[in-house]
């Protein structure tokens, strides 16, 4: 079996997270922050620890400016709808995911104001578009920091500059990025950072969360949800601090357990030895899949350029055919149809069908590229 989903979510994950998510159910269990016992200190302490190596892979602020959340799409909820206000000006591109997407035409309906600026065919973006779609009621620029469908990276650094001079917040979308290509908020000016656990991040499911820029107003930003936080308990209303503020209710400390484990062994290894790793693969996926005929990569072709995320479409299969063929008779998981990503897909001309994705990650090697390719290539020669 080869796995090639990993832009869906990483697998397998490294050593030492399923222990540490096994040993906080066997070992600590309690509740962080809501007891004085050792043991619900010794959970606190994990999900510090957490929080701490969050922020130093992202060059946060503030460990304490990390919320914690189940996934990137409910810090993206959590930014967009606990943000915005009608009458409020957003701009974001064509190749967002429906995470973005959803929630920007739900607060459309209430008044907020949305430009798309679509980008080419092959999923660039040219930050001077960008620049020239602001208006004076703008407040926020939302992008994808790659593109889930081609890996085609956009330019948040050069965004983010514009952002500032502009006096607009930056949200970044680091779903597809976090954990596989360097992100240091500080220096790309990002002012919200979603992220998730589950995929170069090492992380398991049900964890993510969003970074709080000290530029964004705290006492704007609402929280999606209110409860207990195991702080201020004498009252009634929310607390007023970070991350307390938007994270009512039990925090998944069993998976932030695993998610430390996860994002260290990044850190370990290195980001840009990792982005060096999959360049290389991604290099050698794009040019086998091109010497296929009747196949057509989508995005451009510079590996430099994106992340290891790798689609296709091949002249007289379905994509859904192609993905089927490719499980049962060659072992290879991978993802067809529009991966969520409707937009992005008409961005590229591929909607409705949508193509198939390759998603290489952290663990896959060369050999497994190469048998990839050849089991693409058989199944383009029986339908020659």
């Amino acid at each position: 079996m080869i796995y090639l989903d990993n832009a869906a979510t990483s697998w397998p994950k490294p050593r030492g997270v399923a222990e540490a998510m096994v040993r906080f159910l066997d070992e600590v269990g309690a509740n962080p922050g809501r007891s004085g016992h050792h043991l619900s200190v010794e959970a606190a302490r994990i999900v510090y620890e957490t929080r701490e190596v969050v922020a130093h892979l992202f060059n946060a602020p503030d460990p304490l400016r990390v919320v914690f959340c189940n996934n990137a799409t409910e810090a993206i909820n959590l930014s967009l709808r606990g943000f915005l206000k009608a009458g409020d000006h957003i701009i974001t591109s064509s190749m967002e995911h429906n995470s973005v997407m959803r929630p920007i035409r739900v607060l459309e309906q209430r008044g907020v104001a949305v430009t798309v600026v679509r980008c080419s065919g092959e999923g660039v973006l040219d930050p001077t578009w960008i620049e020239t779609a602001i208006r004076p009621e703008t407040v926020m620029i939302v992008l994808n920091h790659a593109s889930n469908v081609t890996g085609s990276l956009l330019p948040v650094g050069e965004v983010g500059q514009i952002a500032r001079m502009h006096d607009l917040l930056l949200l970044v979308d680091a779903a597809q990025t976090g954990g596989a290509y360097p992100i240091d908020m500080q220096s790309d000016c990002i002012d919200l950072l979603c992220f998730t656990g589950h995929k170069s991040l090492c992380g398991p499911m049900g964890t993510g969360g969003l970074i709080v820029g000290e530029r964004v107003d705290v006492d704007r930003l609402d929280p999606l949800k209110c409860g207990g936080t195991g702080s201020r308990s004498e009252q009634e209303q929310q607390p007023d601090f970070l991350p307390d503020r938007y994270e009512s209710g039990t925090l998944n400390a069993m998976g932030l357990a695993g998610l430390a484990v996860g994002v260290q062994y990044v850190v370990e290894q290195g980001v840009e030895v990792i982005r060096s790793q999959e360049i290389t693969l991604t290099e050698q996926l794009i040019h086998g899949l091109a010497e296929i005929p009747g196949l057509a990569v989508q995005g451009g072709r510079d590996a430099s350029r994106r992340t290891a995320t790798v689609s296709f479409t091949l002249a007289g299969m379905a994509p859904s055919e192609i993905g089927l063929a490719l499980d049962e008779r060659h072992g290879i998981l991978c993802r067809v149809g529009l991966h969520c990503a409707p937009a992005a897909h008409r961005t590229l001309g591929t909607f409705p069908a949508g193509t198939v994705r390759f998603g290489l990650g952290a663990f896959n090697t060369a050999d497994e590229v190469e048998k990839a390719v050849e089991a693409v290539r058989c199944l383009a020669g029986e339908h020659a």
